[in-house]
């Protein structure tokens, strides 16, 4: 039978312990256990650390043999006197002094553990979050689940110091297309219907401003039907933030000072305001993305004049029909990437969707993929054109715009990461601005909402919304961060009457614009001041700032990439009486 407390209380959490002369109570969990005979040293592990607890032979020995008794994860409280410790351990906060117990009590017995719970560990990904439970006791993943609730308490004290009111939202509202599938929930008073998990408060937010909340914060639980990946999760936090009777600039200030606040006070780092800004065009045509990492170089170039008059079939077809051949100069790259490597970087373009890469690989001399083609004088512009000198590596795509920036961009991270020229430890933020309006959904051959339909187009591109929708620039940016999108926001549009002339770019009827947004419409003709606001993943800006490779390193109880969850096994089957409750009959898939 395990002991009780019987009065003893924690003074000390087992971190906190390194000063000697005094009596303390720890409690936690049983790292390792060492019996050298006369003497047993137990280290003793809580959220904030571990201690060292040592018992003698020549002291009281029922205390004693119940310490040879202890094994890995078991549960103790220990009261002793802390004394200097004989061999210190110059790694650990407590490594100099340790507890002399005099009065243990097991509180708890644990079966041997399915995996040791060490700092560092090679287990299987998926048995540890079958044992979510005993995986969240190692330190590495304590000090990122505690590195993130500093993150919130920092955000809430700065965003009320600053005259935010947080309010919560629902939970449970009505479906509104945002951009991802929701996540449904049937109703049993109204049958047939059914109430939607928010995707983001979007609507609610923006509703808050009309009625005179004039700065909302919440950090709010957002839920997307949509596949997963690293830095995906179907359940995730958000910093929540709509502002009234400001501009962009107001917004985007506002949060660079949140920027800079949490990264000093949890991480002592000193992030230079105000951020670096760009366009959306520029960021496509110097990193071929939205969210680019720009903590190095192997920047896009345009040689489409160039390499205009060379009589190289890829180029050519490439300028006919409206593209363009861009490159980039991978320095020092020619003595890492043999031919054997810049194969599969081909192989990686054609996976991409482009037909392939031309390359000049320069050690000792340039060796041109393409050189065949080139006329006097042609190699030495083109590696004029990008800078290339002896040692650098050139990688050259020809095709559709589009597909020349997203095949570049993604090689370009790649060789960023190869070439080992990304700083770990630098911290890059970047504003994306002047996002387009519309993207084209080639599909459908439609244009369609590149943001919600809520955001406001800037007022040099009203004229083009009807003639011209490729033009049209919206009053909406991003934040990214080492090449991370973390956050996503815009100005509202509060004018009744250019809100329905959106709706109808978007080829909505009145009856859609009724159904799915009839009641934020009907808001707006009481009048509203002009709002704008942002929404920034909690989730992802703890991730980085932890230095995880993923969001389950930084979320308690994470969802695999089937959006199951492991350890409860859900989601799980109901039983029938539940469903008759709702008015819901499964069809099995045939």
């Amino acid at each position: 039978m395990a002991d009780n407390m019987n009065g003893l209380k924690r003074t000390h959490y087992c971190g906190e312990v390194t000063e000697t002369g005094q009596e303390v109570v720890v409690g936690g969990f049983v790292e390792r256990v060492r019996n050298k005979g006369g003497v047993i040293f137990i280290v003793l592990r809580d959220r904030t650390g571990v201690v060292q607890l040592a018992f003698s032979d020549r002291s009281d020995p029922a205390i004693f043999e119940k310490a040879a008794s202890c094994k890995s994860e078991y549960v103790l409280m220990a009261k002793g006197n802390v004394i200097e410790r004989e061999s210190k351990n110059e790694k650990l906060k407590t490594g100099s002094v340790e507890i002399f117990v005099t009065d243990l009590r097991i509180l708890s017995k644990a079966q041997t553990p399915p995996f040791e719970i060490t700092n560092e560990t090679k287990v299987n990904e998926e048995l540890r979050l079958k044992y979510r439970y005993l995986d969240l006791r190692r330190a590495p993943l304590q000090q990122n689940i505690i590195m993130r609730h500093n993150i919130a308490r920092v955000t809430r004290e700065y965003f009320y110091e600053n005259g935010f009111l947080e309010i919560e939202t629902p939970m449970m509202m009505k479906s509104t297309p945002e951009g991802a599938r929701d996540y449904l929930i049937p109703s049993r008073v109204h049958q047939g219907k059914f109430y939607a998990l928010p995707q983001s408060p979007q609507i609610y937010k923006q509703l808050l401003m009309i009625a005179g909340y004039d700065r909302y914060i919440q950090l709010a639980r957002c839920f997307r039907d949509e596949d997963l990946r690293a830095d995906r999760q179907p359940e995730f936090t958000q910093i929540d933030l709509e502002m009234s009777f400001v501009d962009a600039e107001d917004i985007q200030t506002c949060v660079e000072g949140f920027v800079q606040r949490v990264f000093k006070e949890i991480m002592n780092v000193e992030i230079p305001l105000p951020l670096h800004r760009i366009t959306f065009a520029d960021a496509m045509n110097r990193f071929g993305s939205d969210k680019p990492d720009t903590r190095f170089g192997f920047e896009i170039n345009d040689i489409s004049e160039t390499v205009k008059d060379i009589d190289f079939v890829v180029f050519k077809s490439a300028l006919e029909n409206g593209g363009s051949v861009r490159a980039i100069n991978v320095k020092n790259g020619a003595a890492t990437y043999t031919r054997k490597e810049i194969d599969k970087l081909v192989e990686h373009a054609k996976g991409i969707g482009a037909k392939g890469l031309a390359y000049i690989r320069w050690a000792g001399e340039p060796n041109c993929s393409f050189k065949k083609f080139l006329g006097e004088g042609d190699l030495e512009k083109i590696c004029a054109a990008v800078d290339a000198h002896e040692g650098d590596l050139v990688l050259i795509c020809a095709d559709k715009t589009k597909t020349v920036l997203s095949t570049l961009g993604a090689i370009r991270l790649i060789c960023g990461k190869r070439m080992e020229v990304i700083d770990e430890n630098k911290y890059n933020f970047l504003w994306i601005t002047e996002m387009p309006f519309f993207e084209f959904d080639e599909e459908n051959n439609t244009w369609a909402a590149a943001h919600h339909p809520f955001t406001m187009p800037m007022d040099e591109c009203l004229e083009y919304l009807d003639s011209d929708p490729a033009n049209v620039r919206a009053k909406a940016w991003d934040l990214v961060l080492n090449g991370t999108e973390l956050s996503s926001g815009s100005m509202r549009i509060t004018d009744y009457e250019l809100q329905q002339k959106m709706f109808e770019a978007l080829g909505m009827t009145d009856e859609e614009i009724q159904a799915k947004f009839g009641f934020l419409v009907d808001a707006y003709r009481y009048a509203s001041p002009p709002h704008g606001g942002m929404g920034i993943g909690l989730d992802r800006l703890a991730m980085i700032m932890c230095k995880a490779d993923s969001l389950r390193d930084v979320t308690a109880f994470p969802k695999v990439q089937n959006a199951s969850e492991l350890m409860s096994e859900c989601p799980s089957a109901v039983d029938k009486a539940s469903l008759d409750v709702l008015g819901i009959d499964l069809i099995e898939n045939q």
